[in-house]
């Protein structure tokens, strides 16, 4: 299969004890922690208030937890969820903490599938993750069950034509 031809994993991709490493890493900023905080409603100081930051036993600002989910998950998606959705967690744990300047990355594990009992074009894949930053840190751990398409089900990929470019 060639690079550009990728459409993500379907259920029969996977196998118990498969690892995915993300291929790219995704750095922190400062605007992403603060706007994130801010859509969210979410009022604790530490994450946008540099002067209360400091005076926390961090002694900076801390980012969203929420974000690094968010951040990771997306991280894997085009290994683990491209062609299916979250339906549920089983523990979210944040043994570090992650700064403004951190480049976050994800390696997934596969540790659980099966055919769905009620959804026959589906199949279930739980999913251990580790969120980790440049130092090798883990940063967030997760696992959380995918329900994904089976590859003769899943709806169409390419919905624009296959135009050629002339030049």
């Amino acid at each position: 299969m060639n690079k550009s031809d990728w459409v993500g994993r379907f259920y029969e991709d996977f196998n118990v004890g498969d690892v995915y490493r993300s291929r790219i890493g995704r750095t922190i900023s400062e605007a992403d922690n603060t706007w994130f905080t801010l859509l969210t409603n979410n009022t604790n100081q530490i994450h946008f208030n540099a002067e209360y930051a400091k005076r926390s036993d961090f002694g900076r600002l801390l980012v969203n937890s929420t974000f690094t989910l968010a951040v990771v998950v997306g991280l894997g998606v085009a290994d683990v969820s491209e062609n299916g959705f979250a339906l549920g967690w089983e523990k979210i744990d944040l043994p570090n903490p992650v700064f403004v300047g951190d480049t976050l990355y994800c390696v997934q594990e596969i540790v659980d599938k099966r055919e769905s009992r009620t959804k026959p074009k589906w199949g279930l894949v739980k999913v251990k993750t580790l969120g980790l930053k440049q130092d090798g840190s883990v940063v967030i751990e997760f696992v959380r069950t995918v329900m994904v398409w089976k590859r003769a089900f899943a709806p169409l990929r390419n919905a624009v034509s296959e135009a050629k470019i002339d030049g």
